[in-house]
């Protein structure tokens, strides 16, 4: 048995763990009870200036490594994973305030990701191609891009840094993360002790922590890395976006932003079925999942049926610590999302929505709020929730269900009912996102298959071939083997 890690509360930068300097220190808390973690002294500009310039040092050498080389790295990452297992499920409690079933879930999407990493080295392929000049050879080769910016987020920092950082790695760049401020250690630090005891050359992998005043803007304004992989919210999306194409120099972004999925209840569905997913999507991790089944959408046929039944279902769900096995709700990630999510609930009331279950908020855990009768066109259902609260919007029929689904700036992830998979296939496919799933939960992430949305949900794509095409690019090379006769 592994000796748990020790020195989570120090920037990893250019394989050193050194404290940051900009005198500022942030204390990390536990979300449920309230205590303190560790602290962390913050990183200046000139600390991130330090962790991209190891990374790109770092990089020259690593681009040139066979790829049996690189997928080694991932075979001894998996074995770190599973010795270490409790110790990492145990930190993702702790600090995002997961349930044990959510944190267990992070570290299998992690180990998963891990898998699917060590086959990208041998998947990148250049190619031969015509050309209409005698004597001439035409290539193209894949290169790695060089060093990737990556933000995560606080909901799985784990697994939302890490499918940006296994992938960059094994296709031959360097990375440098910088994590959310909830989440420090399971979104970066703790990474980085993973990779550290794996063999990773120092500088491949950065860790900064750091005041979003002192060093947000500039983590995607530097001139070193080539593209910034954002995890987070449509409005810094968006911010990102503009200071990527703004600065001195362009850079490729990948954002995965905001989401409003709908769970489309067809009249031909199961039930029960559809009862227990569009519980399980809403819920899980209290609904602070960008896939989340944010709006719940149900034929009017089923309508009242399934309200009484979904309530009920929901109404046993118990609340409180995360570390107990049986907690299905646990607490929000801090003060200001528990804030947020108590003024969505008390609009909600205040427009006259029918609040069929509530309860008391204690401390950060907000208990399971369901309502009714909700229009979906109303702030309430257009609204991210990120929180255990679940508008149910009732649809005349088929069609008027298809076009609430899509009445919404957002096309992250979405799920369709129905008993008949091939009416199932029709209907997801007029449904305006980059991922829908039929006859199961929106919330899925699988590290071989595509992963991304439409509208304002994002840019660009995560998984499997799509990331190699992200993080790498293509270089056109020509070789004149008979010289040329120029006419000047």
């Amino acid at each position: 048995m592994s000796s748990p890690y020790t020195g989570l509360d120090r920037q990893f930068i250019g394989g050193r763990w050194v404290d940051g300097t900009s005198g500022k220190t942030a204390p990390n808390h536990n979300p449920f009870d309230g205590s303190l973690l560790n602290e962390i002294a913050l990183a200046s500009a000139a600390d991130l200036d330090a962790a991209y310039q190891a990374a790109h040092k770092a990089q020259r050498a690593w681009r040139l490594t066979g790829p049996s080389e690189r997928a080694e790295l991932f075979l001894r990452v998996l074995a770190i994973l599973d010795a270490r297992k409790d110790e990492i499920i145990g930190w993702l409690v702790k600090e995002s305030g997961s349930t044990l079933l959510k944190a267990t879930v992070e570290w299998g999407s992690m180990r998963g990701g891990t898998i699917e990493a060590m086959t990208l080295p041998s998947r990148v392929e250049g190619r031969i191609m015509p050309i209409d000049q005698p004597g001439k050879q035409s290539f193209v080769f894949r290169e790695p891009l060089g060093v990737i910016g990556v933000i995560s987020p606080w909901n799985f920092p784990l697994h939302l840094s890490h499918r940006s950082i296994a992938p960059a790695l094994a296709l031959g760049n360097a990375v440098v993360v910088k994590p959310a401020e909830d989440t420090p250690v399971t979104g970066g630090l703790l990474i980085g002790k993973i990779y550290e005891e794996a063999g990773l050359p120092a500088g491949l992998l950065n860790v900064v922590i750091g005041d979003v005043a002192d060093i947000g803007d500039p983590f995607t304004l530097h001139p070193v890395p080539r593209l910034i992989s954002f995890t987070g919210s449509t409005r810094v999306g968006k911010h990102i976006a503009a200071l990527a194409a703004g600065g001195k120099q362009l850079k490729r972004v990948g954002l995965e932003l905001g989401g409003n999925a709908p769970i489309v209840v067809l009249d031909d569905a199961d039930l029960d079925l559809a009862v227990r997913a569009a519980a399980f999507a809403r819920f899980l991790h209290n609904g602070q999942i960008c896939m989340s089944g944010n709006r719940i959408i149900v034929t009017a046929n089923l309508y009242d049926t399934f309200v009484e039944r979904f309530v009920a279902h929901v109404r046993g769900f118990q609340t409180g610590d995360p570390a107990d096995p049986q907690t299905v709700i646990g607490p929000l990630i801090n003060a200001k999302q528990r804030d947020a999510a108590v003024r969505n609930i008390t609009a909600a009331r205040d427009a006259g929505f029918a609040e069929l279950l509530g309860g008391e908020v204690q401390g950060q855990v907000v208990p399971p709020h369901v309502f009714a009768g909700v229009p979906n066109d109303s702030a309430f259902a257009q609204a991210e929730q990120f929180a255990p609260v679940a508008p149910l919007i009732r649809a005349a029929d088929e069609a008027e269900a298809v076009a609430l689904a899509n009445a919404t700036e957002f096309g992250l992830s979405s799920a369709v009912f129905t008993r008949d998979t091939a009416r199932g296939m029709r209907v997801a496919r007029q449904i305006e996102a980059g991922m829908t799933h039929v006859n199961d939960i929106s919330v899925q992430d699988s590290p071989f298959n595509m992963f991304g949305g439409e509208k304002n949900s994002g840019i660009g794509r995560f998984n499997g071939d799509w990331i190699v095409n992200e993080f790498t690019t293509d270089h056109w090379i020509t070789v004149q083997q008979i010289p040329h006769d120029y006419p000047f």
